[in-house]
């Protein structure tokens, strides 16, 4: 539908997180359309590592999820829109060119969710990232060994995560996270 529009072009498409996260780096894009849930990290993440390769990307996160703490972990992560994926096609239309033009559309379906940003503590993309690979019930090794690091500096991330979270223990993390829309199940 995109492609439909002559003001439009698209350049690149991706089937989970990191594609994007590489696509982006590679294509610059003006505009990214994103899914908050994806394989390998939500959408979320994926923005804030866009936006800190490329800031002047615009992202809108196209997304199922109504739910305040999901459209808050966007638009906390940089996104400047979050638009339900049952929009009509020419709203989609219309909201890129809106955040193109560097206006922050949110549907009209979702509410007033600016008025609780901020709210949730922040996280670095990095504890982002570990929180998600805990999620999906990678121990420390595992998790140190997708992203490259040691364990005992996934260990580190994993305590700061629950100290700024103020959680004590795995299940309460797991729980929150996916009840905040800190990470996405796939």
């Amino acid at each position: 539908m995109l492609e439909d529009d002559a003001d439009i072009e698209v350049i690149g498409e991706a089937s989970d997180g990191n594609d994007a996260v590489e696509a982006a780096a590679r294509l610059h894009p003006a505009v990214v359309v994103m899914d908050f849930a994806m394989p390998s990290m939500n959408g979320g993440v994926a923005t804030r590592m866009i936006l800190k390769e490329s800031p002047q990307t615009a992202v809108l996160i196209l997304s199922m999820y109504t739910e305040a703490s999901y459209v808050r972990t966007c638009l906390d992560a940089g996104a400047r829109g979050y638009l339900l994926k049952n929009a009509m096609d020419l709203e989609l239309v219309a909201a890129v060119k809106q955040v193109a033009a560097g206006a922050r559309v949110l549907d009209p379906r979702l509410g007033a969710v600016e008025e609780s940003a901020g709210a949730a503590p922040a996280l670095s993309t990095r504890e982002l990232e570990v929180l998600q690979l805990i999620v999906n019930g990678k121990s420390n090794k595992d998790i140190a060994t997708v992203l490259g690091l040691s364990a005992n500096t996934v260990a580190v991330h994993r305590a700061n995560i629950m100290q700024a979270l103020g959680i004590h223990n795995t299940a309460e993390l797991v729980v929150y996270a996916i009840r905040e829309g800190l990470v996405s199940i796939a």
